[in-house]
């Protein structure tokens, strides 16, 4: 046998030494997320997983595949805590001594600050993607979407260019969360939030641009102040019926006259969010 044909040798039997530590490594990763109890095992298999394997196993930083891995476990429907667990189920399996093939113990706890980023990173831009593409609402207010409110905006600014004045103005409505925590802090901007849809009811734009701050887009009227002292009535008495939410009032409601131009009122709601 020449040099070249033992060199060709020597190297395909490398690729095939190292195809059979990624098949092994693959195969206790799999089984210790199928025995910390995987939902679906059907999905379980993707083409990011071999990559993952492939670079834990390399002297590469894995980041950029775990990353890709989160956003294709989001993809595939995977929630976020059964892609932590199953990112448990490979740092597990990489923690054990060469060679073992003891039963590991998934710990998301034990996750590494960095994997667990990357991860949960790529599962999050997955989901924030399709929360953008698709939803014109939020899931737990019931508020509109700040990105539905700029499409009301950029309506307005049409037609005020068209009529040659600006109808509309913003009831801007704020709530002091700081004095809040936790879960309480979502109650209270759903309390809110019921209480704008019962006062502006007749086909306003009503919608979250901050978690603390909605706004409602509505036409100039003489009965405008009257709604808005409505508001803070009835904000009062849906804050006031939990004791855990109650210091986020008394709710602060301003009139905001539009800006000369869309752009203006898009940096204005973004600041508004921040």
């Amino acid at each position: 046998m020449g040099v070249r044909e033992a060199g060709a040798g020597s190297r395909a039997a490398a690729r095939r030494a190292g195809a059979d530590v990624v098949r092994a490594l693959r195969s206790r990763w799999r089984t210790a997320t199928m025995a910390a109890g995987w939902s679906y095992p059907g999905d379980w298999p993707l083409a990011e997983v071999d990559e993952v394997c492939a670079a834990v196993l390399d002297t590469a930083d894995p980041a950029a595949a775990l990353y890709r891995l989160g956003g294709a476990r989001a993809e595939a429907g995977a929630g976020l805590a059964e892609t932590l667990l199953d990112l448990a189920a490979l740092h597990a399996v990489l923690a054990e001594p060469p060679g073992s093939t003891g039963i590991v113990s998934p710990n998301v706890d034990a996750i590494p600050a960095r994997m667990m980023r990357a991860t949960a990173l790529g599962w999050g831009d997955v989901l924030t993607d399709q929360a953008a593409s698709c939803a014109a609402d939020n899931p737990l207010t019931g508020l509109a979407t700040g990105a539905y409110l700029r499409t009301r905006l950029r309506e307005v600014y049409a037609e005020a260019r068209t009529s040659g004045r600006q109808d509309h103005l913003l009831v801007l409505v704020s709530l002091d969360l700081t004095r809040t925590s936790g879960w309480s802090r979502v109650v209270a901007m759903t309390l809110l939030a019921d209480a704008l849809r019962e006062v502006f009811d007749s086909g306003q734009t009503v919608a979250s641009v901050g978690p603390s701050v909605a706004a409602v887009l509505v036409k100039k009227d003489v009965r405008l102040h009257r709604a808005v002292l409505n508001l803070r009535l009835l904000t009062a008495d849906r804050l006031a019926v939990d004791p855990h939410v109650a210091p986020a009032g008394p709710v602060k409601v301003w009139l905001e006259p539009l800006p000369a131009t869309y752009e203006e009122a898009i940096e204005l709601i973004t600041s508004l969010g921040r």
